[in-house]
């Protein structure tokens, strides 16, 4: 690896030890076997590494968000695929040392990680977009902005209050079959019928779709 790759290594890995505050320039110069000027040539600032290094580091769940390959045995869409996706997602954050605490960090500290923050919140779209063919079926690169801002933020919203609520009270944090049932009765009080409502909400940009859906309700 060069020194880019060995930096975004490095700073991974002083982010689970350490977290976002606590790891400084030469945590990661010396974890990874480099330099300081390294850090401002490939990555402009320590705090844009840190980010990127989050990223990375989110982006490894990916296989775990599909779990053992029963996701893409549910229709998309559905119900059922909605709860065993996040049924999937939710056991990655039952772990005290799960890479979720960190974004309760950046939470709890934005003010005094503004970069980390502003990057985080760039990437946050991306991460929406992830997770719209996940549960709805396709392909990320077919996911419009339109859609990865509406559908795309929704999730995204939903998976931050379970990282909030599994981080600080994992007692009583919903799992997976709760949180659809509760999902089961938002769809039955705006439409008469969860059946198919998810997928009809998954259409190019929602809006149509979910029309026809409420439509045809009783």
């Amino acid at each position: 690896m060069g020194h880019r790759e060995d930096l975004l290594e490095g700073a991974k890995r002083c982010l689970l030890a350490k977290g976002f505050v606590r790891t400084t320039a030469r945590d990661i110069v010396k974890e990874s076997g480099t330099n300081l000027a390294s850090i401002g040539y490939h990555y402009g600032s320590k705090d844009a590494l840190l980010a990127q290094a989050y990223v990375s580091l989110v982006e490894g769940m990916g296989d775990a968000f599909d779990g053992d390959g029963t996701v893409d045995a549910a229709a998309p869409g559905s119900l059922e695929r909605f709860e065993r996706v996040w049924a999937n997602i939710i056991s990655t954050m039952k772990d005290p040392g799960s890479v979720w605490r960190l974004s309760m960090e950046v939470l709890a500290l934005g003010d005094r990680l503004p970069e980390v923050r502003a990057h985080l919140a760039v990437a946050q779209r991306e991460a929406g977009r992830g997770l719209v063919p996940l549960l709805m079926g396709g392909r990320e690169e077919d996911v419009s902005d339109a859609t990865a801002d509406t559908l795309g933020s929704f999730y995204v919203t939903l998976m931050t209050g379970l990282i909030a609520q599994w981080t600080f009270d994992p007692a009583s944090a919903p799992d997976a079959e709760r949180l659809t049932a509760g999902l089961r009765q938002v769809l039955e009080a705006a439409t008469g019928s969860a059946d198919g409502a998810l997928s009809a909400g998954a259409s190019a940009e929602g809006a149509s779709s979910a029309g026809a859906a409420t439509d045809g309700a009783p």
